[in-house]
């Protein structure tokens, strides 16, 4: 493999600023191409400008990609959710909120591209109390919706993205950047296991366009019912990569540190209640966990010693990560 810097390895994409514009700008577009109107809240996001849009028809969002996302990544996720909202009507995915000419998306004169999405109701899982039936929740919901994207097919589908976890092995020139000696060996083992064991796999496993981030800041739940999930967030880490790669992340955010094998166990028979592993997905997974959570620590630790403005929002799965990873490590091949 071909060395590469950490200034290179992650690309233009996760190396841009979020753009940056008046909310009055953002509104005066809006009111221009979508006929809206109505109070404006900015939305956190590691890569767009994000506002949420108060209407006397309802809620919606309003996204500015980041002008190093090229227009048909952005068009591919719009495209994403139509296939998806039409596989299966009552998914609860946003919907994409066509402009006045028809179009999914405006073009701005920076280059940067504009969509209004519905509004989801809920509140970020991260911010509800966890437990067992939420994780079966989330493994179910998941799985439907990779049912639902099964034969969407985009030209974009194939771009390199470093949190795709089949692109693991890039991320031994980030290690150095995590603080934790112990967790900087063990992250080191994780690389070579995966190597040996996981790569001569993947060309072999189900391939497919997937969410790429059912992490709990982007799944929604009930403030009342906990453990009921009702809503996926944030497309924009979709890519065409093999189908267990997105229980694997999924699953990542759901390990139980006091039970991190039956955790996992739990959490992909859910899944498979939906939608069933072959043999050698089940037994890659616990590896493909492994490997998310690394990716999580490598790339944490690196962009929030780059942008320290932002390092809260940047390391907020960082903890949970470290945890898991310690947890999961004397479950996995004993190279790990």
């Amino acid at each position: 493999m071909t060395a590469t810097s950490p200034d290179t390895l992650l690309g233009p994409l996760l190396e841009s600023r979020p753009p940056e514009m008046e909310a009055e700008e953002v509104a005066a577009l809006v009111a221009a191409h979508w006929g809206m109107t109505g109070a404006l809240s900015p939305l956190t996001s590691e890569r767009d400008l994000n506002h949420r849009l108060e209407t006397a028809e309802g809620r919606f969002v309003v996204k500015i990609a980041n002008r190093a996302e090229p227009v048909e990544m952005t068009r591919m996720q719009s495209r994403a959710l139509r296939h998806a909202a039409a596989a299966d009507a009552g998914l609860p995915i946003p919907r994409v909120v066509a402009a006045r000419d028809g179009a999914d998306d405006v073009v701005l004169p920076a280059g940067e591209l504009m969509r209004v999405l519905t509004w989801l109701e809920g509140v970020p899982l991260a911010r509800l109390p966890s437990s067992a039936a939420q994780g079966q929740g989330v493994a179910r919901l998941g799985a439907r919706l990779a049912r639902a994207l099964r034969g969407f097919a985009d030209p974009a589908a194939g771009h390199v993205l470093q949190w795709d976890i089949k692109q693991a092995l890039r991320l031994r020139p980030l290690l150095p950047h995590v603080a934790d000696a112990e967790l900087r060996r063990l992250a080191s083992r994780v690389l070579d296991a995966f190597a040996a064991e996981v790569a001569p796999a993947l060309p072999g496993l189900r391939w497919q366009v997937v969410h790429g981030d059912l992490n709990p800041h982007n799944l929604l739940g009930d403030p009342e019912r906990p453990e009921r999930v009702t809503g996926i967030l944030d497309f924009g880490d979709m890519v065409e990569t093999p189908l267990v790669c997105d229980l694997a992340i999924a699953a990542s955010y759901r390990i139980d540190p006091g039970a991190a094998a039956e955790s996992l166990r739990a959490f992909a028979e859910a899944w498979a209640e939906v939608d069933p592993l072959t043999e050698v997905e089940a037994a890659l997974l616990p590896l493909l966990v492994a490997a998310r959570m690394v990716t999580t620590l490598a790339i944490a630790s690196f962009r929030a010693a780059r942008y320290p403005e932002n390092a809260p929002y940047i390391l907020r799965n960082l903890p949970s990560a470290a945890a898991g990873l310690v947890a999961l490590a004397p479950h996995l091949h004993p190279k790990a």
